[in-house]
């Protein structure tokens, strides 16, 4: 690999797999605590507090796409989608909660749309459920023979 030569297209899906997967863990890591430890009560009830409207079926809606948008997104399923809607979701956390606390209290939100931002743009990779479903995850061989 030279440092300053485009990626192969292998290259570049890798790099878009450890994108989705950590994007993804941390998206779980906050849904898991959300749906197990804080409960719809809790989350409903801060959104609430911080100005969400609609604070029950936000919460549920964001519960649920924490969780299982980011197992979706750790196997490469659905991945443009779920980034727009995980895009939505760190503007709101921005904008209705974080925003009047200044940068540095929304960084991680800010990266985490960013992640969001460019697997909209990228998609998922070859290594992805959304390549083999296309049938797109036989270059890989091709590649390897030609290079």
């Amino acid at each position: 690999m030279k440092l300053f030569r485009a990626p192969s297209a292998s290259q570049a899906s890798i790099g878009l797999a450890a994108l989705r997967i950590a994007t993804g863990i941390v998206f779980l890591n906050h849904g898991y605590q959300k749906m197990f430890k804080m409960g719809i009560g809790g989350v409903s009830g801060f959104f609430g507090h911080v100005g969400v409207p609609m604070p029950t079926v936000m919460a549920t809606l964001i519960m649920v796409l924490e969780v299982f948008g980011a197992v979706a997104l750790i196997v490469g399923f659905l991945t443009r989608p779920v980034a727009v809607a995980f895009a939505l979701d760190m503007l709101g956390a921005i904008f209705l909660v974080q925003l009047k606390n200044g940068f540095s209290k929304f960084e991680l939100e800010f990266l985490l749309l960013g992640a969001s931002v460019a697997l909209i743009f990228a998609g998922a990779g070859r290594y992805s459920l959304d390549a083999i479903i296309a049938g797109r995850s036989e270059p890989v061989a091709k590649e390897r023979q030609l290079g």
